[in-house]
């Protein structure tokens, strides 16, 4: 009270109050970035409690929606290489290419673990990946699904004995996937992105109190899946890593696997703009979340704006000795924020993060906004 009492007789109301929000916003991104995030680089699932004595069989479903030779080639070989071993692979390719449909068919012959299915294209009748999703699981011979896509890359030969682990422990396995990492400032951004709001789903998981995956790295079990009667949202092509995920998971049934040895890596096939029309298309799904969830992923963002704006304010129109106050909380907020984000980079396997983080720091927000802004529009090619 002596501090606000000392504040107001220096500066008057309009300093009391810009005293205030600084505080305020500072305690929220304190919370944020110790008590949310930092739980993260600790957690260790094996506190869970076990209900299966051994790692289980596992299939791993992988819809195709193109003639990709590059996954094929490149990214396939490395997950029949891991380290399991007792997995299938079910390949659901959705398409009209007889003779690559018949190349996929032949891989059996030297990998016998592939199993193959197809949906033949027509344009009449578009196929979402929710439908060739249903198909694969149909498809598989194991209790226990594995969930990736042609544009995740394993980056060791441990990812699904670790993801397959996470089943002893839970009926729903969630994992981390980056973006690849490229040269240059935007493929730092979108890593970046990716990792901060992987973040956030990750923070609630390991508290219990999950509301998604990733499409790209992600597991549950048939019976789980049947038990709901399959998917939902089934006018949406989007929505099977967190809608449905929002029906089916509990406090009680989720294991988090986080090692950079179970990390999948994304390729991606543009910069910023493509970026900005995948999170328009896969965040149209986020007005369907629950309130407490969007305000939860809506306040750290918000908060950091605001602590931004209070601090410039106050550099701008205050006295020597209370911009010099604002300037050590903004120091010590960002020295506070980057010992964090190092922590959970570290435990989820991304490198190169830290030296240029005070850009995405700044940007992000307006980013973010940008987003939201886009999002008001309808997108078309979400809705069947």
């Amino acid at each position: 009270m002596r501090f606000f009492e000392q504040i107001l007789v220096s500066y008057g109301w309009e300093g009391l109050a810009l005293a205030g929000s600084i505080l305020l916003m500072f305690g929220v991104q304190l919370y944020y970035y110790i008590f949310v995030y930092g739980r993260i680089p600790g957690y260790k699932n094996n506190r869970r409690a076990a209900i299966l004595d051994r790692e289980p069989p596992v299939s791993v479903i992988i819809p195709m929606f193109s003639e990709d030779y590059t996954f094929v080639e490149e990214r396939l070989p490395l997950i029949l290489a891991q380290a399991y071993p007792d997995f299938e692979v079910v390949i659901v390719y959705v398409g009209h290419d007889t003779d690559f449909y018949e190349d996929l068919m032949r891989l059996k012959q030297s990998f016998p673990q592939i199993t193959t299915t197809k949906i033949h294209l027509d344009p009449r009748f578009p196929i979402s990946r929710k439908m060739a999703l249903n198909v694969g699981i149909k498809s598989a011979h194991c209790e226990h699904l594995l969930f990736t896509s042609t544009d995740a890359c394993p980056q060791t030969d441990r990812w699904l004995s670790l993801m397959a682990k996470g089943f002893m422990r839970g009926d729903i396995v969630v994992g981390y996937c980056g973006v690849e990492r490229r040269k240059g400032f935007a493929n730092y951004l979108m890593r970046t992105w990716r990792m901060m709001h992987a973040a956030d789903w990750i923070a609630r998981a390991v508290r219990n109190r999950a509301y998604r995956g990733t499409l790209h790295n992600l597991g549950f079990t048939k019976s789980l899946y049947f038990g709901v009667n399959g998917f939902d949202h089934l006018n949406m092509n989007i929505g099977e890593d967190d809608l449905f995920m929002q029906r089916i998971m509990t406090r009680d049934n989720v294991s988090v696997i986080l090692s950079p040895r179970a990390t999948l890596r994304e390729r991606t096939w543009g910069g910023l703009g493509w970026w900005m029309s995948q999170l328009r298309y896969y965040g149209s799904a986020f007005r369907f979340y629950p309130r407490d969830v969007k305000s939860y992923v809506r306040w750290e963002p918000v908060s950091r704006s605001l602590f931004f704006v209070t601090v410039i304010c106050a550099l701008a129109v205050m006295p020597l000795e209370y911009k010099l106050g604002a300037l050590l909380f903004l120091l010590l907020r960002y020295g506070i924020v980057v010992w964090e984000v190092r922590r959970v980079a570290r435990r989820l396997g991304e490198e190169g993060i830290l030296g240029r983080y005070f850009l995405y720091d700044l940007l992000s927000p307006l980013w973010g906004a940008a987003l939201a802004l886009t999002l008001v529009r309808r997108d078309e090619r979400v809705w069947r």
